[in-house]
C-alpha cells in the first residue's frame, strides 16, 4: 500500500497553485483546501478536541502552512472559517439549517463571515451591541450593523450575534446565519490600505426578515456559543503568531548570514546576535506554550484561561520579534512588502478576538487555577 503524505505534505501541494500569486482570492484558497479534504480533516481526522471542536495540532499544521506561503490577509480569512465559525456551526445538530450549512462550508461549497463586532458598540464590549433581532410570528427581523467584518467582501454566509433583550445578562443575546444576498443586508467595504485578501467590510441589516430556522441553537445562547468557540478562535492566534515568529526569525538570519559589513557576514556581529537571540528566546517559549495548551492533561486549565494566556503570549511576542527583526533588516524592513508593513498588519493580534488589555483581565480572573496547574505539575 503507498505511503499516505503527511498533513505538511498534503496542504504543501494544495497550496502550490497560489505560492505564485502576489495575493490569491481567499474564496479559491478555501474551496481548493476543502475539496483536498483538509477542511473537513480539521474536525474529522481522527476526531476532534471537544474543547475546542477540531484537532488543534492539524490546525497549527495548517496555519503554519498557510503563513508560509499566503498575505496574511487571506489566511486571516480561512483562519475565521475554520477556527471560529464552521466550530459555532458543527455544534448545531447536522438536519438543521446551521448543521447543513456547515457541511456545505466544509466541502468549499460556500464560504462564511463571522459578524460580532458591532457598529454601535467597542469591539470589546459585544455585551453594549445595538444589532436587534426581532421575532414577529414564525419570521425573525434584523436590525442594525456590524463593522470590520472579516470575508464580509467574499462570504456567502454571516454568522451574527444581536441583542434579542435589553440589557447585558448573557442570555439575551441570540446568534444566527444571514444569507447576505437576502433583502435589506448592505455590505461596505472597509476604508483600510491593510489586510489585502480578508475581505474586511461592515455589514448593514435594515430590517431583513429570516425565518426562524436561521437562528443557530437556542435563542437566549447565542452570547454563550460564541463565548465558547472564541477559545477556539484565541487558540489559533497563538499558534498563528507563533509559526509567523518563526518564520520571520528563520529570515531574518537567513539575511543576516548572507549580508556582509567590513567583509564578514552581519551574523557574526556579536550585538547582532545578542539581540536576535533575545527574541529568538521569546518565540521558543511561545512554541512551548502553544504545545502545552492543546495537549490534553489530566491538570490543564480550563479552555477559556488557557486560550487567553496563549492569545496574549501570541499577541506580545509577535510584536517583539517583529519590532527586533525589522530593525535587523534594516532599510529592507521598509520595502512595499517589507517587514514594517508585516508590523501594522500584525498589530490585529493584540486585537481582534479580545484585546490583550482584556485577556491580561480574564488571565488575572484564572490566576489560582493557572498556579495550581503549574505547582501540580512540578
Amino acid at each position: 500500500m503507498p505511503e499516505t503524505p503527511s498533513a505538511t505534505a498534503a496542504l504543501q501541494e494544495a497550496l502550490l497553485p497560489f505560492g505564485a500569486d502576489a495575493c490569491p482570492h481567499a474564496r479559491d484558497v478555501w474551496k481548493t483546501l476543502a475539496a483536498s479534504g483538509l477542511v473537513s480533516a480539521l474536525y474529522n481526522d481522527p476526531s476532534p478536541d471537544a474543547r475546542w471542536g477540531l484537532d488543534p495540532e492539524r490546525l497549527r499544521t495548517t496555519l503554519t502552512a498557510l503563513d508560509a506561503v499566503l498575505p496574511l490577509g487571506v489566511t486571516l480569512s480561512f483562519c475565521v472559517q475554520a477556527a471560529t465559525a464552521l466550530p459555532l456551526l458543527l455544534d448545531a445538530p447536522p438536519d438543521s439549517l446551521a448543521g447543513r450549512t456547515a457541511a456545505e462550508a466544509t466541502a468549499g461549497q460556500l464560504t462564511l463571515a463571522l459578524a460580532a463586532t458591532d457598529s454601535d458598540a467597542a469591539g470589546s464590549d459585544l455585551t453594549a451591541m445595538g444589532t436587534r433581532l426581532e421575532q414577529e410570528g414564525d419570521t425573525l427581523v434584523l436590525t442594525g450593523g456590524k463593522r470590520w467584518i472579516v470575508n464580509a467582501l467574499t462570504a456567502d454566509q454571516a454568522l451574527v450575534l444581536a441583542r434579542r433583550r435589553p440589557g447585558k445578562h448573557f442570555t439575551h443575546f441570540s446568534l444566527l446565519l444571514v444569507p447576505l444576498t437576502a433583502s435589506g443586508v448592505r455590505v461596505e467595504p472597509a476604508d483600510t490600505l491593510w489586510f489585502d485578501g480578508a475581505g474586511i467590510g461592515s455589514l448593514h441589516f435594515d430590517g431583513v426578515r429570516l425565518p426562524t430556522d436561521h437562528l443557530i441553537g437556542s435563542p437566549s445562547r447565542g452570547l454563550a456559543a460564541f463565548a465558547r468557540r472564541i477559545n477556539t478562535e484565541r487558540l489559533a492566534s497563538g499558534l498563528w503568531a507563533n509559526a509567523l515568529a518563526a518564520r520571520v526569525l528563520s529570515q531574518t538570519r537567513q539575511m543576516l548570514t548572507r549580508r556582509r559589513i567590513a567583509g564578514a557576514p552581519q551574523w557574526d556581529n556579536a550585538a547582532v546576535r545578542q539581540e536576535f537571540a533575545t527574541v529568538l528566546l521569546d518565540q521558543q517559549r511561545l512554541d512551548a506554550l502553544c504545545e502545552k495548551t492543546y495537549s490534553p492533561a489530566p491538570d490543564a486549565p480550563p479552555p477559556a484561561a488557557a486560550a487567553a494566556l496563549l492569545k496574549a503570549a501570541g499577541a506580545e511576542t509577535l510584536d517583539r520579534v517583529l519590532t527586533v527583526c525589522a530593525r535587523l533588516q534594516g532599510a529592507q524592513a521598509f520595502a512595499r512588502d517589507g517587514l514594517h508593513h508585516l508590523r501594522t498588519e500584525a498589530a490585529m493580534f493584540g486585537i481582534a478576538g479580545g484585546t490583550s488589555h482584556t485577556l491580561r483581565d480574564l488571565i488575572a480572573d484564572h490566576a489560582e487555577t493557572l498556579l495550581d496547574t503549574r505547582n501540580t505539575a512540578s
